[in-house]
């Protein structure tokens, strides 16, 4: 049986029989290749582990496994992510006063958050909880019942999706090709969209310069006639993010680095964070409970339409967010 990123985009406890599931077949004579970039994955289940780089095996380790070996040869060299690091560069930013949420079959009620300039907000919680719901509400993409949204003294309550990308308010999703890019459009026809266009024709000799200098800014593995769906995932995400106006006051991210390497999720949060030193705040979910715990600053945990009170990353364990998650302590 072979198993490509088998992981990707299911919970924990679904990952969890399925494991077990693998094991049982192991057991009963069946050879399993299970291919994923996910290093705790592939230590915690396999037997062995082959090593691919850039078309080449370049090498098989046996357990007892050491991480810091697997990366280095995953990459030519060790990838490490940087020290944690809070940017305050005024005081509260946005704002959201008592916002209920509602939709066919989840309601948020009484929802209070004021986030700074250069804060990171994360989103824990499983699937279908709330987060998404959270997110589109702080976009203007979903309207809330009842309460108040102001970003900078602004009040943006009720206002339509435009107003808020006017206010500075980003929002890049997790279905990267069904709503943040276009499929059989190219890099350069992307950039072309995001940028205000003056006038009624397009610049393409600007548009081709903007495009390279983007392609060399965000690393992306791509040529500017490149469509969007040749480009793996990490490129992708790399593009959406090239994508951004400026300033951004605020950004919303679904699961930012979901399905990407090491290499690409420690480079992709690099960027994010080099947004927070020039003020923009961030509120992102992610079913990575280490990835909240690494790059928040305060997480809120959902649980079946309740909402936890902020708590400090610094001071809280995967444990504690797993109980939280899990409907314990609401």
């Amino acid at each position: 049986m072979i198993l490509d990123e088998p992981t990707t985009g299911i919970s924990a406890s679904q990952k969890e029989k399925l494991f077990e599931t693998l094991r049982k077949l192991a057991a009963q004579g069946m050879s399993v290749i299970f291919v994923s970039h996910k290093l705790e994955d592939v230590e915690f289940l396999c037997d062995r582990i082959a090593v691919f780089r850039k078309g080449e095996l370049v090498g098989e380790v046996d357990p007892p496994y050491v991480t810091d070996e697997l990366v280095k040869l995953m990459f030519g060299r060790v990838i490490s992510a940087e020290e944690k690091q809070r940017y305050e560069t005024c005081d509260v930013s946005f704002h959201l006063d008592h916002v209920t949420i509602e939709d066919y079959r989840l309601q948020i009620r009484d929802i209070n958050l004021s986030v700074s300039c250069g804060e990171v907000i994360g989103l824990a919680g499983m699937e279908g909880s709330g987060q998404v719901q959270f997110l589109r509400t702080c976009a203007g993409l979903i309207r809330p019942v009842a309460g108040e949204i102001n970003l900078g003294g602004k009040r943006l309550t009720g206002k339509p999706y435009r107003a808020f990308l006017e206010a500075g308010i980003a929002y890049v999703p997790a279905s990267r090709m069904e709503e943040g890019l276009i499929p059989g459009l190219s890099l350069t026809e992307h950039f072309i969209l995001a940028e205000e266009q003056n006038g009624f024709f397009i610049n393409f000799d600007k548009a081709l310069a903007t495009t390279r200098q983007r392609i060399e800014d965000f690393n992306i593995k791509g040529t500017p006639v490149s469509t969007v769906e040749s480009l793996s995932g990490g490129n992708q995400q790399r593009a959406l993010l090239a994508m951004l106006r400026n300033p951004v006051n605020l950004l919303l991210l679904e699961h930012p680095t979901r399905g990407l390497d090491i290499e690409s999720s420690i480079w992709i949060w690099g960027k994010l964070k080099e947004r927070c030193k020039q003020g923009t705040s961030i509120i992102f979910t992610s079913a990575d409970l280490e990835e909240i715990l690494q790059y928040s600053d305060r997480i809120l945990v959902f649980y079946g339409g309740k909402v936890s009170p902020p708590l400090d990353a610094e001071s809280t364990t995967v444990e504690q967010l797993g109980q939280l998650i899990g409907g314990k302590g609401f």
